[in-house]
């Protein structure tokens, strides 16, 4: 039972700080969405049968998060350009 109450609680703090994230990046929700489909699509090949190497999509999930963390960087960059010229 304690456990269960540390874990809602942790959740608690971390869903408002995921909010105030995603609200910041809103680019993150479609990466999200992308992610959720991904896994979606294998688990329904996987129920007909058809064998995906969990490999596969841990590297597309790898490589779509560092493309976006580095847009992320990007964009951070240029909101600091911009706010400095008068």
């Amino acid at each position: 039972m304690n456990a269960m109450l540390v874990a809602v609680g942790l959740m608690m703090v971390a869903a408002d700080l995921l909010a105030c994230f995603i609200g910041n990046n809103p680019t993150i929700v479609m990466l999200a969405l992308g992610f959720l489909l991904m896994i979606g699509g294998t688990l329904l090949a996987e129920a007909r049968g058809v064998k995906i190497s969990k490999r596969y999509i841990y590297a597309a999930m790898a490589f779509s998060a560092l493309i976006e963390g580095l847009n992320m960087m990007v964009r951070r960059k240029r909101r600091k350009k911009t706010q400095r010229r008068p």
